[in-house]
């Protein structure tokens, strides 16, 4: 199976994800992948009598240039690409190259959603009385931020001020499962 997940320029979501759901192979942004060494991977799984897999994949995934040929994107009114529907051409390949059946699945706005935990709604309202103090205080440009367990003010440029992607580290914690 292969599940498409929303990670623009980062694929904190298709790691995470991958790691928590168990996932053979994850494909994201950070990290251009070749088609032929994931087919050889799905194979070699397969030969080894493993009746299925799991390859999770963030819609700003790339293949590693040359390695697979992917169609241009349409763009919105600002002249972005939109993305989504990779995971629809590494399905084919997969199943090109090594003949076996390969399902897609794009979890789109659902991934968005989910019961809340207490914790998330306490959090909530954390956040939520903090900007509250802030905009009372006339404290522009900063916003609420959990740092560590503490609520506390953070300049938003922070936030924003650069892209925040998926660390080598983390990567390699979730590769160790693509055994």
């Amino acid at each position: 199976m292969v599940l498409e997940v929303m990670g623009r320029h980062a694929g904190w979501i298709a790691t995470r994800a991958g790691i928590a759901g168990g996932a053979d192979l994850i494909l994201i942004p950070e990290k251009p992948f070749d088609i032929v060494q994931v087919a050889r991977h799905l194979k070699r799984r397969a030969g080894i009598g493993r009746t299925f897999s799991i390859v999770v994949v963030a819609e700003g995934a790339q293949p590693i240039e040359g390695t697979m040929q992917i169609p241009e994107h349409d763009r919105d009114d600002y002249g972005r690409p939109r993305l989504g529907g990779i995971s629809q051409y590494i399905a084919a390949e997969i199943e090109q190259r090594t003949g076996i059946e390969t399902r897609v699945t794009i979890l789109g706005h659902v991934q968005r959603g989910g019961t809340p935990t207490a914790f998330d709604r306490v959090l909530a309202i954390q956040l939520g009385v903090a900007a509250i103090d802030l905009a009372s205080e006339g404290r522009w440009g900063m916003m609420a931020a959990l740092q560590g367990a503490e609520v506390a003010a953070a300049p938003i440029s922070e936030a924003t001020g650069r892209l925040n992607t998926v660390p080598e580290s983390l990567y390699q914690v979730a590769e160790v499962f693509f055994a």
